[in-house]
């Protein structure tokens, strides 16, 4: 790192004596939670529109949804393993840190969000709220659009409880009276169909000039007791079941994973309940009953004050006519110095390696890099992982002409990729069906390694048999920080760099034949691979930056990640810092190392950016010395986790051209370690603090050197 991109001198510090007796770590799961706070702190900040606002409001709730479908799912099987060391004072710790959270959600969109867009003309009118025209109109809306397709069921013993599915948003009602055949069933659920939209918009001339929304809930509610004649509705009250979602499939007792994924994801909507949500004015009788119904604990009742899935008010921001109250459009630019538009990217490779930063930069650039590809007859093969690329997807659909064009096609699709099976079940049958090659990567190991891999006949031309001697098949390859996903690239921060150098294209092509054969590869002499020499390599270069700080030479690391959860590397961390090197980490996410701590980790500063796109650019630097052959830089797919280092097949490979690696640390680090505005600083005690609401933030730097 150039002695002008430096953010703290390389200089070592004084080493330190070690402490005896091992390093508390901070909690994870309390970690992940701080990282969603993080997220909601967005919705506070003047300085972001406020239709944004109520975005951040709604991915915190995705968020969390997320966190109890996974993590809290398995905290609760790790309370009935004997062994584990999770407790259930451990879950109903966890469990308080995210009723906590939720409340401070809840106040903050009642309070704050939903009385500012009022203000700024936007309206959610609850019954109360509409006038007797607005009344009228939900009155009709309801009878023709929402009651033909609710079926509400009173429960008796042969109208047993409904099966709830994941997340299905539904009310419950305690009813008086006695039903047709004059007997005297309590207790009656509605579901409510996911087809219908959970926001409805007013028309204009009903809001006075405003723009007027109602909430599905709301209209339901309004007109529960017609669902319900001649039977009063003493009470009610929606609720929402989050349940445990992971799919589990014992791949070592299966011929055919993609068939056992299929059938699995018919039941993943009804695995075992984690989480019951009801609004804060449903009757302790029918909560009750509900926690019996799905064998829930007191600690899993969650009531809220609103919406139980705010999730849905996207659907409010996406309908609202207010570009003034979102984030100004911002284009990616293609990467003209590097790549002029309408050249052969192949060309171009042979000339030297482009390095790619979303989302200031484009993603088409990679699309453009396959479809060549595609279309050049001298491309003899084609071969690329697939981890998350969603249901529509460019690239898939050159990969099927591709195949249709008779190229050789490899396509390695992660089936487990999490809420994504699915999609990527219905992308290997069309890949299939057209002649391409699909593997779903190893046994027990998620496939989570971005490349995509293209080989090149070139010296001859393709209609040239006589010739055809004459000629060389030569590589290029896509290396990528981030997904598959022209969607996500532009709301994600990624780093992806096309290179056709002899030595990283021979280490990919080294990879796709050992997730297809699953033979012993050659050890890679560029491309770190996990779970096999990533993490020793990552340990040997803190080793390395540890010992430099006890010799008294430059001692650096800056590495900035998701997620730095492994045990190991923490370890490994801490020892270079008590050696005197300098260490600072980007953390996204969940950050297990307390750093700052007297004696235990004084050379080590963790901070967390949060800002307009989700931070997810890997870089790692290591310098142990004064020379450029002690210092080195890579890009990775890999999170510092031990699910990452030692359960998924990921990638990391260095940056070794000098102009392209001082460009990564100096839009990838440095930039980072001069935020203010969208840093937080954690502590020793694992608490987060922003370091200003003003001053230099990186992404807005980064949009600013793009625009």
């Amino acid at each position: 790192m150039s002695d002008e991109s430096q953010a703290v001198p390389p200089e070592a510090a004084p080493p330190v004596e070690a402490p005896s007796g091992p390093l508390t770590l901070l909690n994870r799961d309390r970690a992940i939670l701080q990282f969603n706070r993080r997220v909601l702190a967005q919705a506070l900040r003047a300085d972001v529109p406020l239709l944004e606002r109520l975005r951040y409001v709604t991915i915190v709730s995705s968020n969390l949804d997320e966190f109890f479908e996974v993590r809290v799912a398995d905290i609760i099987e790790a309370t009935r393993l004997p062994g584990s060391g999770v407790t259930r004072r451990d879950l109903a710790e966890v469990a308080q840190a995210a009723h906590e959270l939720i409340d401070e959600q809840y106040a903050l969109f009642n309070d704050v969000v939903m009385p500012a867009l009022q203000r700024q003309g936007i309206i959610v009118l609850n019954h109360a709220d509409r006038n007797a025209a607005q009344r009228a109109w939900v009155a009709r809306f309801f009878e023709r659009q929402v009651r033909p397709l609710l079926v509400p069921v009173s429960l008796d013993p042969s109208h047993p409880f409904p099966m709830v599915a994941n997340k299905s948003l539904n009310f419950i009602a305690r009813l008086g009276g006695r039903d047709a055949f004059g007997r005297e069933n309590l207790i009656a659920i509605v579901k409510v169909p996911r087809v219908l939209p959970r926001v409805i918009r007013l028309p204009d001339e009903l809001c006075g000039g405003q723009q007027g929304f109602v909430l599905l809930t709301s209209v339901i509610r309004a007109h529960l007791a017609e669902l319900f004649p001649g039977r009063p509705v003493e009470s009610f009250s929606q609720f929402r079941v989050t349940r445990d979602s992971e799919l589990e499939v014992d791949e070592d007792d299966v011929t055919n994973l993609r068939q056992a994924m299929r059938s699995g994801l018919t039941t993943r909507n009804f695995g075992q309940a984690i989480r019951l949500e009801v609004v804060n004015t449903c009757p302790a009788e029918l909560y009750t009953l509900l926690l019996e119904q799905f064998g829930l604990p007191d600690v899993a009742l969650y009531k809220v004050n609103g919406p139980v899935n705010l999730v849905r008010l996207n659907q409010l921001i996406d309908q609202a006519d207010a570009d003034a109250l979102r984030f100004a459009p911002f284009e990616p630019q293609w990467p003209e110095s590097q790549w002029p538009r309408g050249s052969s990217v192949f060309a171009q490779l042979r000339a030297g390696d482009i390095l790619l930063h979303h989302p200031f930069e484009s993603f088409e650039p990679v699309v453009q890099f396959l479809r060549e590809a595609v279309h050049d007859p001298d491309v003899l093969a084609i071969k690329q992982t697939i981890y998350r690329t969603g249901t529509q997807s460019v690239l898939m659909d050159l990969l099927i002409e591709a195949a249709r064009r008779g190229k050789e096609v490899l396509v390695v699709v992660e089936l487990k990729a999490r809420f994504d099976e699915e999609a990527n079940i219905n992308w290997a049958e069309r890949l299939e069906a057209v002649g391409a090659q699909v593997v779903y990567g190893i046994v027990g190991l998620k496939t989570h390694a971005k490349l995509l891999l293209v080989t090149r006949r070139e010296g001859t031309l393709s209609n040239d048999s006589r010739r055809a001697s004459q000629s060389r098949l030569k590589r290029y390859v896509h290396l990528s920080t981030g997904n598959y996903n022209p969607r996500t690239a532009r709301l994600y921060t990624d780093m992806g760099m096309l290179t056709s150098d002899a030595g990283l294209t021979a280490d990919a092509d080294a990879v796709f034949l050992q997730l297809a054969s699953q033979t012993r590869a050659k050890t890679a002499n560029h491309v770190l691979t996990a779970p096999f020499v990533l993490h020793k390599r990552m340990v040997k270069h803190i080793q390395q930056v540890a010992d430099a700080a006890r010799a008294g030479h430059p001692a650096r690391i800056v590495v900035k990640i998701n997620a730095l959860t492994d045990p190991g590397l923490i370890a490994a961390l801490v020892d270079a810092g008590l050696a005197g090197a300098e260490i600072d980490l980007i953390v996204r996410g969940a950050c297990m190392l307390p750093p700052g701590l007297p004696g235990r980790t004084p050379n080590i500063r963790v901070r967390s950016v949060v800002g307009r796109f989700l931070e997810h650019t890997r870089i790692l630097y290591f310098r142990w010395g004064p020379g450029d052959a002690d210092e080195v830089l890579y890009l990775s797919s890999a999170d510092w986790m031990s699910r990452n280092m030692f359960r998924r097949i990921e990638v990391a490979w260095p940056v070794r051209d000098k102009v392209l690696r001082q460009r990564v640390i100096d839009e990838g680090l440095v930039p980072y370690l001069h935020d203010q505005r969208d840093a937080w600083m954690l502590d020793g005690e694992g608490r987060y603090k922003r370091l200003s609401e003003s001053g230099i933030s990186a992404q807005r730097a980064l949009m600013h050197r793009y625009s």
